[in-house]
């Protein structure tokens, strides 16, 4: 199991869970209670339920580099194109936009 911590402008908004049945995303209640709580994305708005899925949820996969800068980032690490977990890590702490993705254990993989 592996977990990101998942940034919106700066604030901790929730947790994104890898696991054998596949991704979960939850909002962290002390987030939720933020009068200036947004979502982090339109396709997952807030809401104290978890958000299961069995692939990673779109919205995080497209935060993954494409193309040339992909390219990039499989030759400088270990990780295969297909572990969309590791790539999010690897390559999605300074996003551009508002979101930004944290390995649980502060470190990124790769």
């Amino acid at each position: 199991m592996r977990q990101a911590k998942i940034f919106y402008k700066e604030q901790l908004a929730g947790i994104l869970t890898e696991n054998d049945a596949g991704y979960e995303f939850r909002y962290l209640p002390g987030y939720l209670s933020l009068e200036t709580a947004k979502p982090v994305s339109l396709t997952l708005p807030l809401r104290k339920e978890a958000y299961v899925s069995g692939v990673l949820f779109p919205f995080f996969d497209g935060l993954i580099p494409e193309g040339w800068l992909l390219d990039v980032a499989l030759r400088n690490t270990d990780i295969s194109a297909l572990d969309r977990m590791s790539l999010l890590l690897a390559c999605c702490k300074d996003c551009v936009g508002a979101v930004s993705v944290v390995a649980e254990n502060g470190e990124n993989h790769g």
